[in-house]
């Protein structure tokens, strides 16, 4: 996996780095007077999730069947009239669960009997490149009115999954108390054996993304640009949801770690607190794998992903600060 981080990071800082180069080499020769200039933005828009609990092969459905809020930070820096490279921190909540991407008629039996839910608050620093494709002027000033852009880059990104606690759910060490329907961080857990011996090691919290996207820039005055933007984020991990292989075996996991592992009896839907009956019965009768399969998360082709759309407020900073004169 750090191959795989290493020789990734390597390829796009290359291409980032050629891309930047060999514009600037032809935007001199076509333009030499091109005044460099910087931005500073902030912007807030919606987050979608991709992964064992909602799967890329329904992505329609998985981009709006559960939106939630991203807000972030920005810093550009316009080196020629076509390419830029932005530093940006973006807070993002992604959220997935069976039983509302599977409840009705049309509803994957397996995953509704599962009973799996999560959130999780990303936290992205992301360096990226972007291409626009109208060119801007000799400075800020003169920047295109409006300009449709790509980006690519790389992104280190902190993570934490939770979930709620089973309704009448009761903590060993508070038994006076009850502890049902509370927000729980999963990874401490190990809630597929990880950390046991045999298992996996417990998965990273930081994993690095790809973030890849277009949007669409408009001027609206000498210091202020509005911006649009819709991006994807391929992660490297598979465990944002919590879910990435198989239920760990029988008597491996205790207490709290095994409650949060397999929900599949569980009455009411995990984080809806919602009667899952009679489509649990329906399932579980007509498909017996519903309740017997070994697959708590699959190894798929893809690792979890996000999509972020966004709009933006950017403003410009100006070129030269003109000072008082000294008297």
């Amino acid at each position: 996996m750090k191959r795989t981080y290493a020789l990734t990071s390597g390829v796009l800082s290359a291409l980032l780095v050629g891309a930047i180069a060999g514009e600037s080499i032809a935007q001199r020769r076509q333009n030499s007077q091109f005044a460099p200039y910087s931005e500073v933005g902030i912007g807030v828009g919606t987050s979608s999730y991709y992964g064992d609990l909602a799967g890329y092969r329904t992505a329609p459905k998985a981009t709006f069947i559960l939106l939630r809020w991203n807000a972030g930070l920005n810093y550009t820096r316009h080196f020629t009239p076509h390419v830029a490279a932005r530093a940006g921190f973006t807070w993002a909540r992604i959220t997935g669960d069976d039983y509302t991407f599977n409840k009705g008629n049309n509803g994957n039996a397996v995953q509704y009997v599962r009973n799996l839910h999560f959130r999780n608050d990303l936290k992205e620093f992301a360096l990226t490149g972007i291409y626009k494709f109208r060119p801007d002027g000799r400075n800020s000033n003169q920047r295109a009115q409006f300009s449709p852009y790509v980006f690519l880059g790389l992104a280190l990104v902190a993570h934490s999954p939770e979930a709620r606690t089973p309704v009448g759910y009761v903590d060993p060490n508070t038994p006076d108390q009850d502890s049902g329907r509370k927000w729980v961080k999963l990874q401490p857990l190990g809630t597929e054996g990880q950390g046991q011996p045999g298992y996996a090691k417990p998965y990273s919290l930081v994993t690095m993304a790809i973030p890849v996207g277009f949007g669409v820039r408009y001027k609206y005055n000498d210091d202020w640009t509005l911006a649009a933007e819709i991006g994807y984020r391929y992660t490297f991990s598979d465990y944002l949801d919590d879910a990435g292989g198989p239920y760990a075996a029988a008597g491996v996991l205790s207490g709290l770690s095994a409650t949060m592992a397999d929900r599949r009896l569980e009455q009411f839907a995990a984080r809806k607190n919602k009667d899952r009956e009679p489509q649990f019965t329906d399932y579980t009768t007509n498909d017996l794998n519903a309740l017997t399969t070994t697959t708590r998360g699959a190894k798929g082709v893809l690792s979890d992903g996000y999509l972020l759309t966004q709009v933006q407020l950017i403003y410009t900073i100006p070129g030269k600060i003109k000072c008082p004169p000294i008297r």
